[in-house]
Formats: structure tokens, sequence, C-alpha cells
């Protein structure tokens, strides 16, 4: 089995908190990453939009894409209207090579406002997530027929957020909408990591390898603080310095016959948590734990 290790830009530069590594530049990014072992980047929001210009940037790099975020609103937007958004993306992601276009749901999103709670987040019933399924796998096909592979991530402080979320969008989405996994969010919202594992294995086409620091979770005010709080005191970090067994999970998923990238994510003030040092500690992890499970590292 192959693993391929990548990293995302969120640790060096946060689109949401941009007073968090705001000055950084790309070339910084980039090297830092390549420095640290990493093959491949996801996309942020310092990354040219036309494969003409980021291609060769990424090539100087010796750095594969492998994925990225698109803030999706199929719940809430005519399906047209989404493809449209979705077209110049779609064509930089296939024009690269990507494995992967990571769909995140941002209808009614609280993820980036600052002032509100977690507890605040929007939530769907079971016709809602029946309704939501039939327009995302119609969506997905079209995505799949423009070539390109939808990994949906399930996320803190969005519709889709906890371990029953996560069987609701399954069991009301055709196999055209892969999963996602992050063992970070997941452990935030206080999911079992390895039982959704077991549950969606065939689903699973992509990780985000995303630590957590349990004390920061554990002790935050649900009803009053918001996730962009959560970020800032520290409820994130890389694999090697949080409180999952990586071994484990990572285990979990050879076991369940996963391959392909993980993708070290986890933003940080950078500040408090240098950039440039924990990608290197959370490649060292998490290569270590790819290698045990019985995976051969891709370059």
């Amino acid at each position: 089995m192959k693993a391929i290790l990548g990293i995302a830009p969120i640790a060096w530069s946060n689109d949401d908190l941009p007073e968090l590594g705001g000055e950084t530049t790309l070339e910084t990014c980039l090297s830092d990453a390549r420095r640290a072992g990493f093959s491949g980047v996801e996309t942020g929001g310092k990354f040219p939009k036309s494969s003409a210009e980021l291609g060769p940037i990424l090539d100087a790099h010796d750095l594969r894409l492998c994925g990225g975020w698109y803030s999706g609103t199929v719940l809430d937007k005519d399906l047209e209207e989404e493809k449209d958004q979705a077209a110049e993306q779609l064509e930089l992601f296939r024009d690269l090579n990507a494995p992967c276009l990571v769909y995140g749901e941002t209808s009614g999103t609280i993820q980036n406002v600052r002032d509100a709670p977690l507890d605040g987040r929007r939530k769907l019933d079971g016709d809602q997530f029946r309704e939501y399924g039939r327009k995302l796998t119609s969506f997905c096909e079209w995505c799949a027929d423009e070539g390109m592979t939808i990994a949906f991530h399930h996320h803190m402080a969005t519709a889709v957020e906890t371990e029953d979320d996560i069987d609701a969008l399954m069991n009301n989405t055709g196999a055209a909408v892969g999963l996602l996994l992050d063992p970070g969010h997941l452990a935030f919202a206080r999911g079992n990591i390895l039982e959704t594992v077991r549950k969606h294995a065939s689903r699973i086409c992509h990780v985000h390898a995303k630590d957590v620091r349990s004390e920061v979770i554990e002790s935050l005010d649900r009803s009053r603080e918001s996730f962009l709080d959560a970020v800032l005191k520290g409820a994130f970090t890389v694999p090697g310095d949080g409180s999952l067994d990586y071994r484990a999970i990572v285990q979990a998923l050879a076991d369940s016959g996963y391959e392909g990238w993980f993708v070290v994510e986890a933003e940080q003030d950078p500040e408090l948590a240098p950039p440039a040092e924990y990608a290197a500690i959370g490649y060292r992890a998490l290569s270590q734990a790819v290698v045990a499970a019985g995976y051969s590292v891709e370059e």
C-alpha cells in the first residue's frame, strides 16, 4: 500500500484569521513544506488561481498539488449556479492533477465568525439531510464527469460536524460523494474516529492529519466561545504534538484498505507554533505512523 504525505498552508497563513501569518509569503510556505519532506501541498488564499501561474511555482519546489478547500453552498444554492461557481477551481485542479477537491459546506457556516458560539451552528433534520444528499450527489456526479473527485470535509461549526451528521450524509448520498476523514475535527466534535473509519471506509478518499490538544477542547465554553476562539487558544496541532493516537488511526485506515494522501493540516498561531518547526514534527510523526502501518511512502 502507498501513502503520500502532504501539508496544507494554513499553518503559515490562515485565511479566516489574517492576523495569523498574514505577512508570510507563499515562497516561505512552499520552501518550508518541501524542506520538511512533504511531497505535496493543498491550496490556500495566497496561491495563484490559474495552472499557468501555479504549475511552474510548484514545479520549482518539487511539490504536487494534493487538493484544497472549496467553499460549497449546495445546501442553499441552485445546482447550476453551484456548478458555475466551482468551474474555475475544477479546471485548476484538473490541470494540475490534484487527487480531489475538498468540499466544505459553507451555507450558514459560523466557522469564520469570531463572535458566533460553537453551539449555535446550523443543524439539519432527517428530511433536510435527504434533500441535501440528493442535491450533493448530483453535484458530485457532475464533478466526476468533469474529471474531479469530491472529498467532503466534515468541519466544526458547519451543518455537517458530528459523527451522526457524517452518518446521515453518507446514508443519504451516492458513491460520488467521497469522504475526507479529519480526525482532529471529529475529536473536537466528540466523535469516535476509529468507528467512523470502520463504518465509512469505502467512501474515505482523502485524509487530513490534524491533531488536537484535548485539554484546550475540553476547557471551551461552547455556548459562548467560537471556532476561531478555539483556534486562537491552540485547539489544533500537528500529529506528534497532540492528544490523538495517530498510529492507531493510520493503522485503522490501512486495515480498511485506504491508500493515497495524508495531509497535515493544523491552524495555529505561527508566533507560538513556528510553521517550519511544526511541519517537521508533523512529517516525522506521520511518516513513522504510515510505515508502522505497512505503507510505503511515495515521493
